[in-house]
């Protein structure tokens, strides 16, 4: 399968990479490319089903990770910071668990070790299968942003939503089947690596006790909260890149 990805940057600036959320793709990180790219070489990717990158057989949050290392493995990348939000967050937990020695450190943004229930998600990956994307693109800007973001900036918002609704319908559903089948609540105990967590203080999806579980749970993460809903890299771009820029400076020393 071939991923599309985007490396930008300086040949030797150390290496971040960046991960979307369910149903959006990379241009979804548009503020943190431009805020990065003046200290780091930048590479973002349509994650699996998303986006340019076609689906490919059964999804599961292994192969989302796996994904992530054979991009690394092609352009001879051996370490980088991995940034990821939601899914893209868990794929960085899994990551910071089972391949840590590829990775200076892992941001988990708007995640959670166990996002949603099992029950939940394969509903909806029967829905989408059923009815086609539009259903679920219909309620997804209330789930991702505030209302007072909604309201203040449809210019921002419409094109998301747009892009859900136009996104393939069976790679969405695919990873809805990988984040039912994902739990790594009795894993991330074992991570060793530096970790930032992001929450958003208004987020219905992932909710600040997620993060502040995984705080609990290994040993030295750092966490901010920000005002934002679930797309906080989008909501609270300002705070979300300074608190990514102070995190990703103190690995670099």
């Amino acid at each position: 399968m071939t991923i599309h990805y985007q490396l930008e940057g300086r040949d030797d600036a150390p290496v971040v990479i960046l991960s979307n959320s369910l149903g959006t793709d990379l241009s979804m990180w548009n503020g943190q490319r431009d805020a990065l790219l003046p200290h780091f070489r930048v590479l973002r990717y349509d994650t699996h089903g998303h986006g340019q990158t076609p689906k490919s057989g059964k999804v599961t949050l292994a192969q989302l990770g796996e994904d992530v290392l054979n991009i690394m493995t092609r352009e001879g990348i051996d370490k980088a910071h991995f940034c990821g939000i939601s899914m893209g967050g868990l794929t960085g937990l899994w990551l910071a668990r089972f391949a840590p020695e590829r990775f200076y450190s892992v941001t988990v943004a708007n995640s959670a070790a166990k996002i949603g229930d099992q029950a939940g998600w394969l509903s909806r990956a029967r829905t989408v299968r059923q009815e086609g994307m539009p259903v679920v693109a219909a309620g997804a800007a209330d789930r991702w942003f505030t209302r007072a973001f909604r309201q203040k900036s449809p210019a921002v918002v419409e094109p998301l939503v747009h892009t859900l609704a136009a996104s393939n319908a069976e790679g969405y559903a695919e990873c809805c089947e990988a984040l039912a089948g994902a739990d790594l609540r009795a894993e991330v105990g074992e991570i060793a690596l530096p970790l930032l967590l992001i929450a958003g203080e208004a987020d219905p999806v992932t909710t600040v006790a997620d993060s502040e579980f995984l705080r609990e749970q290994v040993s030295g993460a750092q966490m901010v909260t920000l005002p934002a809903s679930h797309l906080s890299n989008i909501e609270a771009a300002s705070q979300f890149n300074a608190a990514l820029l102070s995190f990703l400076q103190q690995q670099e020393g």
